[in-house]
């Protein structure tokens, strides 16, 4: 379940004993993976705030098994590795095993449809199977994306069946199979299921078929209950840190309730890829990208993403809920398994680098880590201009009040450090990239590492002077035309707000940003490559805005 929303002091247990048949302690050759991975989260989480606890897993032996910051920030409670964290959507991958449990005793198939076990649900003249539902192909609309969903209705107590009927009204995202859209209103239907086919409740199944069996005795369905070692959760912004506002866990059912440990993910891990839950074909399932009606291939299995680090492939998912980030990968071909589960959300770096980059730790190919340098400013004058990335794309470099940016066409503008005169990296992410410089010092050429990529995508540049988009003397007191909600999409909806003689424009779930007049009606971004039209009715009156970006025009009509 998503939601649309000092000194350091770290606690590690470089070799820890074992926790299943297969996991062996550590010898000497994971010394130096252990001691980079400390090196990185301690730096990741502060002594005094909420922190994290991280594991690494190589060949059948933990070398690094860690904790960070605090469990209760209130009581100076410090972490301790064996403490129990929310999942949030790590829990899908549970979901999935366990739909695959019961088709395995022939309870049901994954290619049966939804309505064989919820006769009840609107399917819209469409047959939506159980596939859909896990792959997230139904094209049912994601419930934590109905507007306003995630305040004070999220923190209700409900059944499932109440929980279903939130959602089950919402028209269709699209035909099943189609496209792909993250739904966990899909997970909640699968979990539904579950209870359907197997005569118990999703948290009876998961307890007594897969947390019992494998040992797991810190993992739980989440709830009111008193649960040792459980960590408090906290959100984190600009240094800002607060309570997590409340969530009811009878709403996150089958796509988030779940709780545990990164000792228990361990066993969860082993025993999935040494098939003791599962037939090895289930587990393939599951970690296969689902492909769709027209030929193209997703990056989703049965609850797991399917990517790769150092281009090695491995299969992953990342778990956001009130309170808590989280994230799993492994990279099978070189027996590796890393989790880090944090209690401090919107904590930057998050789960999701840091696992990455531990990964690439455990592969002896660590992503390239910047400290920030003084550079000359006028040095970094030279490097302002356009920069042809191909026929379409390119990215301009600008300087402003003593710091660099760069936008790609159709993205946002983003701030680049110095690490040198020709290096140069984004705060808090692994892309970096390289200025080429002639002997005058002048840019020549940019090569950008996304993701920290070992090779990289050359731009030449081909002008050292960005374009300059100029504002119109537009009336402010039309702004007022223009104020009130747009719905671009189901769930994801633009305010536009005045302020004085300033406009303002707010997506769901982003940033407010300022809006610049290009002439009447028609308005640009300078922090995001786009413009936006509003569009009038016959009397007059505003009854549309028209999102201009990435060369797509998304039409948004006006609700309010």
């Amino acid at each position: 379940m998503r939601t649309i929303y000092g000194k350091r002091i770290a606690f590690a247990l470089l070799f820890a004993l074992a926790l299943t048949g297969r996991i062996e302690r550590a010898d000497a050759k994971g010394a130096e993976t252990a001691k980079q991975a400390e090196t990185l989260l301690s730096k990741s989480y502060s002594a005094d705030g909420p922190g994290a606890t991280a594991i690494i897993v190589k060949d059948g032996k933990i070398v690094f098994r860690g904790a960070y910051g605090r469990a209760n920030v209130e009581l100076g409670v410090p972490m301790e590795p064996d403490m129990v964290f929310r999942l949030g959507s790590i829990t899908k991958q549970f979901t999935g095993a366990a739909i695959m449990l019961l088709e395995e005793r022939g309870k049901l198939s994954v290619k049966d449809p939804i309505t064989k076990y919820l006769p009840d649900y609107p399917v819209h003249g469409h047959v939506i199977t159980i596939e859909h539902l896990l792959t997230h192909t139904s094209g049912i609309h994601s419930y934590t994306s109905i507007p306003g969903y995630m305040g004070d209705p999220v923190k209700r107590d409900l059944t499932t069946a109440q929980l279903i009927d939130v959602f089950k009204g919402q028209p269709m995202d699209f035909a099943p199979g189609e496209r792909w859209r993250y739904s966990n209103s899909g997970y909640v239907l699968a979990g539904a299921i579950i209870e359907k086919a197997s005569g118990q409740s999703y948290a009876d199944f998961i307890t007594k078929n897969i947390f019992e069996p494998l040992g797991m005795n810190d993992s739980h369905y989440g709830g009111p209950q008193i649960i040792k070692k459980r960590v408090a959760g906290y959100q984190v912004a600009r240094g800002d840190t607060r309570n997590a506002a409340h969530v009811s866990m009878t709403q996150p059912h089958a796509a988030g309730s779940l709780l545990s440990t990164v000792d228990d993910l361990v066993k969860w891990d082993e025993a999935l890829y040494a098939d003791k839950l599962l037939s090895r074909a289930s587990y393939e399932k599951m970690t296969t990208p689902y492909v769709l009606n027209d030929g193209t291939a997703t990056t989703y299995g049965y609850g797991f993403v399917i990517s790769d680090v150092r281009g090695h492939p491995c299969i992953r998912h990342g778990g956001g809920i009130h309170g808590f980030q989280t994230t799993a990968i492994r990279i099978p071909e070189k027996g590796i398994y890393v989790a880090v589960l944090s209690n401090a959300a919107g904590n930057v770096p998050g789960p999701g680098i840091l696992a990455t980059k531990l990964a690439a730790i455990a592969l002896n190919e660590p992503y390239r880590e910047f400290e920030a340098a003084r550079v000359d400013p006028e040095v970094l004058k030279k490097t302002i201009g356009v920069y042809k990335i191909s026929a379409t794309e390119q990215r301009i470099v600008t300087f402003e009040d003593g710091t660099l940016y760069t936008q790609r066409t159709g993205s946002g503008r983003m701030a680049a450090i110095p690490a040198s005169e020709t290096t140069f990296f984004y705060e808090n992410r692994m892309t970096w990239f390289e200025i080429e410089r002639d002997e005058d010092g002048n840019a020549v050429a940019m090569v950008m590492h996304q993701g920290g990529a070992k090779e990289g995508e050359r731009a030449q540049r081909v002008s050292d002077k960005p374009p300059v988009r100029k504002t119109a003397k537009v009336d402010p007191a039309t702004y007022d035309d223009y104020a009130g909600v747009y719905e671009l999409q189901p769930g994801f909806t633009l305010t536009i707000t005045r302020e004085g003689d300033r406009l303002f424009g707010q997506a769901t779930g982003q940033q407010r940003v300022e809006l610049f007049p290009e002439s009447k009606d028609r308005f640009f971004l300078k922090v995001v490559d786009a413009k936006l039209s509003f569009v009038r009715g016959k009397d007059g009156a505003v009854k549309q805005v028209i999102l201009h970006q990435g060369g797509r025009d998304v039409p948004g009509r006006r609700v309010k």
